[in-house]
């Protein structure tokens, strides 16, 4: 016969106080996190494109034209 661990405790569902502080604690990182990455996403959109050097500069190189 199979036992319901979770019907043990006389069917108190509710977490602990610890539970619920690292429940909140991970849910705070979480958005945290996405606020974070949506930041970035708008940052990037914002953003012009680089303009990309010549490939034939000098690189700051000094040379002689004769």
């Amino acid at each position: 016969m199979g036992l319901c661990f979770g019907c043990l405790d006389g069917g108190n569902k509710r977490m602990t106080k610890e539970e619920e502080r690292l429940a909140s604690e991970e849910a705070r990182a979480r958005a945290a996190e996405a606020a974070q990455k949506k930041l970035e996403q708008q940052g990037e959109a914002k953003q012009p494109e680089t303009v990309k050097e010549p490939e034939n500069s000098s690189n700051g190189e000094a040379f002689v034209k004769v």
